[in-house]
């Protein structure tokens, strides 16, 4: 009787039930359902995690500090050169500290942070990019070796005796910079490290001792040697703005500025609030006054050191740093976190340039409107013809060269050079 009942029961006979009544559905999906005789449920609708396109977050490394519509492009340029000739820059001074300049190419590809080219890249590749600086050679002993080509040993010959021409300039800047630190007194390290920035040669440490009138050298508390100011000269404790000031006052009330916050109920006219301003922005606090005693976040104590950081720029080769060389001097300058907002503010004196990792800030009155230095160093012409060799290809370029440098020629500026480097017009 079971299997009766059982067999009497067929799919056509049950009816659907509903604790509710049913919704009414779409008539167009209705269709589709008495038309179609096969199930749609295996039919992916969404587009797998796995693979959609993941949007990339913008990375400081490569985000732009400054705005594009703010770009001062001869600025963003140098800059970029700077990066451009990081590994040849790098690579000389490597070089330069090692016997007879010359490095075995399988120890160079492992030194890819001290010669500045990325990790995983053949350092050949990168030599091959300076054919008049760098050559690589077979030794006897079957090995390749790395050194620099005879026209470059010239070209450093050439830049040991500039140094020795501007070494009392360079004393000069040293005790400068001394005298400018807070306990009058600064990690040779740290200059070291700095060096290129204001010219000073390789051997720093030793050098300093050749000058016993002004340094002296001692061991700091953590057993580092520290370089010590041994006189205090009166007539180098003048700063670029106060010279400035002799000669254009009104330039250099228009340099900096510290607002004077005032309700708009006030209506006052443009000349009455750089009057008002004019409140605050001066007196300007000196940096070689003991300023780091001002209450930290006091409007003084700012002033101490937006005046730190304009004379650290104006003893620089090219009046710009690093945001990595000016924290070297953290303490020594009593500089804040908040270095960058205290820059960005003060746009009429400084250009930020570079990514928000790793920026530049420039001093605006050492370039002129086209962007080239107002006074250039010695070092500094010899820096921007070393950065025209390593562009050259051939030795015929050379020759080239010469002979536009003697018709006082139209040669094509370094930075246009760059820019066609970089779209691939000189090879």
């Amino acid at each position: 009787m079971a299997s009766h009942f059982f067999s009497t029961i067929t799919k056509h006979s049950l009816k659907p039930y509903f604790l509710s009544p049913p919704f009414p559905q779409n008539p167009v999906f209705s269709l589709l359902q008495k038309t179609s005789p096969f199930s749609t449920s295996f039919l992916i609708t969404k587009t797998p995690k796995k693979f959609k396109k993941r949007k990339k977050k913008p990375s400081p490394r490569t985000t732009p500090i400054q705005h594009p519509s703010s770009f001062i492009p001869h600025f963003e340029n140098l800059a970029n050169r700077d990066n451009f000739f990081r590994f040849l820059i790098r690579s000389k001074q490597f070089l330069i500290k090692q016997p007879e300049h010359i490095l075995r190419l399988d120890d160079a590809g492992k030194l890819f942070r001290e010669l500045g080219f990325p990790r995983g890249r053949k350092v050949t590749k990168f030599l091959a990019k300076h054919p008049l600086i760098f050559e690589v050679y077979r030794h006897e002993s079957n090995k390749m070796w790395v050194g620099f080509t005879e026209f470059m040993e010239n070209l450093l010959e050439e830049e040991k005796k500039i140094m020795g021409c501007m070494e009392l300039e360079r004393v000069k800047v040293v005790r400068k910079l001394l005298m400018m630190s807070k306990d009058k007194k600064m990690a040779l390290s740290k200059i070291y490290h700095c060096r290129l920035l204001f010219g000073v040669p390789e051997d720093f440490r030793d050098w300093v001792l050749k000058f016993p009138e002004y340094f002296r050298v001692v061991d700091g508390e953590d057993g580092s040697r520290v370089l010590e100011l041994v006189k205090w000269e009166p007539g180098l404790a003048v700063s670029a703005l106060e010279r400035e000031f002799m000669v254009d006052e009104e330039k250099v009330k228009r340099a900096l500025k510290f607002p004077v916050k005032h309700g708009k109920a006030l209506d006052l006219e443009v000349d009455d609030v750089r009057r008002l301003n004019l409140l605050n922005t001066l007196p300007l606090v000196s940096p070689y006054s003991d300023g780091w005693k001002h209450e930290l976040w006091s409007l003084e104590a700012e002033k101490y050191r937006v005046g730190i950081i304009h004379e650290f720029l104006s003893l620089t080769l090219e009046k710009k740093a690093s945001i990595h060389h000016i924290v070297e001097f953290k303490e020594e300058f009593s500089l804040t976190k908040h270095t960058y907002q205290m820059l960005n503010k003060q746009g009429r004196a400084f250009y930020l340039a570079g990514t928000e990792m790793n920026w530049v800030v420039f001093l605006k009155d050492g370039y002129d409107d086209n962007g080239n230095l107002i006074n250039k160093d010695p070092q500094v012409v010899f820096n921007e013809r070393l950065y025209r060799y390593a562009q050259m290809q051939h030795p015929d370029e050379l020759c080239r060269d010469s002979e536009n440098e003697s018709n006082g020629g139209n040669e094509v500026s370094l930075i246009e050079r760059e820019e066609r480097v970089s779209l691939g017009k000189i090879r």
